[in-house]
């Protein structure tokens, strides 16, 4: 019995409906939704568009950036309360079809495993600049192995473990960065009315290279930065909704998670390189011999900024900070990768277990770090942004538009369609226009990508691409 209930446990319903003895309420949720977005790459993100837009105009971006995230994340979120499936399950019933699913699964195990390779990059990175140690294969076998036994290990045991590492290493991240923030404003020569509200840092120059001159090119830039992690926090949502006993546990959740993104990462990482970067240019010129030029590019060039922030600024509790931030992103990062993984096996029926592809996840993850697909994720970072909000636009648009208000459709979960080609055929046209051919008239993409696909959609799956089969159920209590 005991063998059986670990067998469940690790299997965490990964393809099946979570039971109602099993939901939990919204701070279980909610632990993990701020948990992933409390990174070092957020931090970064924060950085970079404050010294872009200005904290003022990146701070209202990052406001409207959280409304639509919270809304997005709540919409797909209740999808999976009611139906108790992840995001990429989800899929075969609401938009996508059995084998249609692949699409979705491969869109969000792309873009999540990245994510899992660049934040090991960063804290392998954070790991030699601490130490001193040099980049060498024996330091990347170690390195890299023991952080992917770590990542396998906390995430093999399903949602229980993933939650209470988040919650125990999130409350201890927060206290240690207020710690660093504090230690930051206090030997800053910046005023603290100076310190929040600080304009844009960076020549005009590279301002009009990045097409950020005027405040609204400026505010245009810092949403696409913010929104593109939108789309993919809402998918995330979604894996975690169908934990909720409400719909309303899911929306406080998705709500927090967006604010911690988009505001607080957003107004700590701007407020951290504004305060600091002196004294992280001081550290370049001295101990890496830098010029001053080269030394200030080396501060704001890419996410390792603000790992050597912490570590110069923090010192040891710089370097747990970064342990604590990346390690619980890392865990939350396998977990939602082995979900997206466990459906696009079984599309194809293949089934060997979802531990099986926390493993493949990591070692994916791995293999990334040494060919160019880790180049490909930084390069694509807004395309895939608009894949995952068309991934959830497609559900959004089959869940509240078709099935509620056209098809009626009450039940249970039936047998879905092998593809439903409304959704794969809308997927591929909104991301098209809006990537390509509209991106000049609208320049938001997630924007255009959305509203693109809860207006084809649903006129191409009541009209033209009808359902295969009309008389499957849809979800209980739509």
């Amino acid at each position: 019995m005991k063998e059986e209930s670990l067998s469940v446990t690790i299997e965490d319903h990964a393809l099946e409906r979570v039971p109602d003895e099993a939901r939990k309420g919204w701070l279980a949720l909610t632990w993990n939704t701020a948990g992933i977005v409390v990174s070092l790459v957020q931090l970064f993100f924060g950085a970079l568009v404050t010294f872009v837009a200005g904290i003022k105009i990146g701070l209202i971006a990052g406001v409207l950036v959280t409304v639509v995230g919270a809304l997005l994340g709540w919409a797909c979120g209740h999808v999976a309360y009611r139906s108790g499936l992840s995001s990429t399950v989800m899929s075969r019933y609401f938009g996508f079809g059995r084998r249609g699913s692949i699409i979705s699964s491969l869109i969000f195990a792309f873009m999540i495993i990245g994510f899992l390779a660049l934040e090991n990059a960063l804290l392998y990175r954070g790991f030699l600049f601490y130490f001193g140690i040099a980049d060498t294969v024996v330091a990347r076998i170690v390195i890299y192995g023991l952080m992917t036994a770590i990542w396998i290990l906390l995430t093999a045991y399903g949602f229980g473990l993933v939650a209470r590492v988040s919650s125990i290493s999130l409350v201890l991240s927060l206290a240690v960065m207020a710690y660093i923030v504090q230690v930051v404003i206090s030997s800053s020569s910046h005023s603290v009315a100076d310190l929040f509200s600080f304009g844009s840092q960076f020549p005009l120059d590279t301002l009009k290279a990045m097409g950020a001159e005027t405040d609204m090119q400026k505010f245009i830039f810092a949403v696409n930065v913010l929104i593109g992690s939108a789309g993919a926090l809402a998918l995330f949502d979604a894996d975690l909704g169908r934990y909720a006993r409400r719909s309303k546990d899911i929306a406080i959740a998705a709500l927090i998670g967006n604010l911690s993104m988009d505001v607080l990462m957003l107004v700590v990482g701007g407020v951290i390189m504004y305060a600091g970067i002196p004294a992280l240019v001081d550290f370049y010129t001295h101990t890496a011999g830098m010029t001053h030029e080269a030394a200030l590019h080396a501060s704001l060039q890419s996410p390792d900024s603000i790992t050597a922030a912490f570590v110069v600024f923090g010192g040891g509790l710089g370097a747990l900070m970064m342990v604590l931030t990346q390690g619980k992103t890392q865990v939350l990062n396998t977990y939602s990768a082995s979900l997206s993984l466990s459906n696009l096996f079984d599309a194809v029926n293949f089934r060997p277990g979802r531990l099986t592809f926390v493993v493949l996840a990591n070692i994916i993850g791995l293999l990334m770090l040494y060919g160019q697909i880790l180049e490909l994720v930084n390069s694509w970072i807004t395309m895939l942004g608009v894949l995952t909000t068309a991934f959830a636009g497609i559900i959004v648009a089959d869940y509240f538009i078709v099935k509620r208000f056209f098809t009626n459709q009450d039940g249970e979960l039936g047998t879905p369609e092998d593809v439903n080609w409304a959704g794969v055929v809308t997927t591929i046209a909104a991301v098209v226009l809006s990537h390509y051919v509209l991106s000049k008239v609208i320049p938001v993409e997630a924007i255009s990508v959305f509203v693109i696909c809860v207006v084809v959609y649903p006129t191409l799956r009541l009209t033209v691409l009808k359902p295969a089969r009309s008389s499957s159920p849809a979800a209980a209590s739509l």
